[in-house]
């Protein structure tokens, strides 16, 4: 227990306040620079853009203001004394011209720091991603702009957006899809302490799915990590993702079954025969095999088969791919599959699913601190204001706990003015 103090955290000049969070945060590697103006320190930057997070300042502009309005809190950030402090060009410039690699750098240390001191355990994880809105008028519903939903489209407000969907449930059981142009922000967390743990920006267009192997194999080699279990909703439901978790990560796949890729139709199986919805004995056209899986494959009868030849003109049953596809497919799997190890339904399985809605918490942190309300445009740009967005919640986090406040890690706007002795 911290003993009592004669003045109260928010008493304490800011200065002091930010002193204390910033002494956590690892250093930047300086380049040297030959030609132009004189640099200000890279680390002096960082602290500026981290400050403007925990501040809530809408842009670099609002941060270059605040800055040169509080000299002290510039002196604080490492900026030279008695000079004009950078104006947001520079902190634009910044963000445009660092390699996102420099910045993951500081993430990945700070993420270490809090394994080594037992904050983050790493053995449950979740993964998901946000949609990161392009400060561009096409996101702007009010202005007119022809073709604004049409994905070939290059902005010219921001070339690397892409168009994409965002789901949000206004209501409960009641979904709402709108489109946007921008990136995704995908993340994995540890669910137990409720911290991000690896992360990457794409443009908008690129399929969470086709990203999450990738992620995971960053994070096992970069972190190495004890995982015993990997949750994701129901879209993570991909053969590789499944083989991924089980076969590499030798841990187990706590992901929904996903409806969508249920066969709809209704057909039936009886003992060597499979009758289509219009209850015909379906043709058997053999094995075939897909993505190294194998299936067999059984086919329209009145298009393959000569059982019903001349009885029928169309479908019975009205089936909508009899002209567009030459009838319908039924395929039985005959290669096992990794769902067949995952005990959907169970206790175990419900309990550790739930842990899932940590991501969505996290998200929230970080819309908190403005990373989806980015206001820089490009690619390079967007991903180095995600990261030190997800620099300013681990850097909170490891602050608290090293002051004596685990329980307060989560706190990324109230622990500085409220607890930071």
């Amino acid at each position: 227990m911290k003993p009592a103090s004669l003045f109260n955290p928010e008493d304490l000049p800011p200065r002091i306040r930010y002193e204390k969070l910033f002494k956590h945060l690892p250093p930047m590697e300086e380049t040297s620079k030959e030609r132009g103006r004189p640099p200000f320190p890279k680390d002096a930057i960082l602290r500026a853009l981290i400050y403007r997070h925990l501040r809530g300042l809408p842009s670099l502009a609002d941060l270059a203001f605040e800055l040169v309005n509080n000299p002290m809190m510039a002196d604080v950030l490492g900026f030279p004394a008695f000079e004009r402090p950078p104006s947001k060009e520079r902190f634009s410039c910044f963000l445009r011209a660092t390699v996102n690699r420099d910045l993951q750098c500081i993430r990945l240390g700070l993420v270490r720091a809090l394994r080594d001191e037992k904050v983050i355990s790493g053995h449950i994880i979740a993964l998901d991603s946000s949609a990161i809105e392009a400060n561009v008028r096409e996101n702007n519903l009010k202005t007119a702009v022809k073709d604004r939903f049409d994905k070939s489209r290059r902005l010219k407000g921001d070339p690397d957006a892409r168009l994409s969907v965002k789901i949000h449930y206004p209501k409960p059981f009641k979904r709402k899809i709108e489109f946007f142009w921008g990136y995704r922000n995908h993340m994995i967390n540890d669910t137990d302490s409720e911290l991000p743990v690896h992360e990457v920006t794409h443009p908008a267009n690129h399929d969470e799915k086709k990203v999450a192997v990738p992620l995971l194999e960053e994070m096992t080699s970069q972190l190495q990590f004890p995982v015993s279990h990997v949750v994701g909703d129901a879209n993570y439901d991909t053969e590789d993702i499944l083989k991924h978790v089980i076969s590499e990560m030798k841990a187990r796949p706590v992901i929904p079954l996903n409806p969508r890729r249920r066969q709809k139709d209704s057909f039936q199986l009886k003992k060597d025969t499979v009758l289509c919805p219009a209850n015909l004995e379906m043709h058997r056209k053999g094995r075939m095999t897909n993505q190294n899986r194998i299936y067999l494959q059984y086919s329209c009868p009145l298009y393959w088969g000569k059982k019903y030849q001349g009885q029928y003109l169309l479908c019975p049953s009205g089936h909508p791919k009899f002209f567009k596809q030459k009838g319908c497919n039924h395929l039985i799997r005959l290669s096992p599959s990794f769902r067949d190890t995952i005990d959907y339904g169970s206790l175990r399985f419900k309990k550790i699913y739930n842990k899932r809605s940590s991501v969505e918490r996290v998200f929230s942190r970080l819309l908190v601190l403005t990373m989806q309300k980015p206001t820089v445009v490009r690619l390079q740009a967007t991903r180095n204001h995600c990261t030190t967005a997800h620099i300013t919640v681990l850097l909170v986090a490891l602050a608290a706990h090293r002051m004596g406040f685990t329980d307060k890690i989560r706190y990324v706007k109230s622990f500085l003015p409220r607890y930071a002795l």
